[in-house]
């Protein structure tokens, strides 16, 4: 059985190793670099913002 180091992605969900933690909420490099090229006027922005407000929603915050 493989052992796995990554952490679950709050945008994707998948496992990964590699990307950023903001408020203790792991955000994939994938996923980060997809938000970053994404302008506001697309329909995948709001899906974003969506899933980046689960970082403002931590308890005793």
């Amino acid at each position: 059985m493989e052992e796995q180091n990554g952490q679950a992605c709050i945008i994707c969900g998948q496992v990964k190793e590699e990307g950023i933690v903001i408020v203790s909420h792991f955000i994939c490099e994938d996923c980060e670099a997809e938000m970053v090229r994404t302008e506001a006027e697309d329909a995948k922005y709001r899906f974003f913002i969506g899933r980046m407000k689960k970082i403002g929603l931590q308890k005793n915050a």
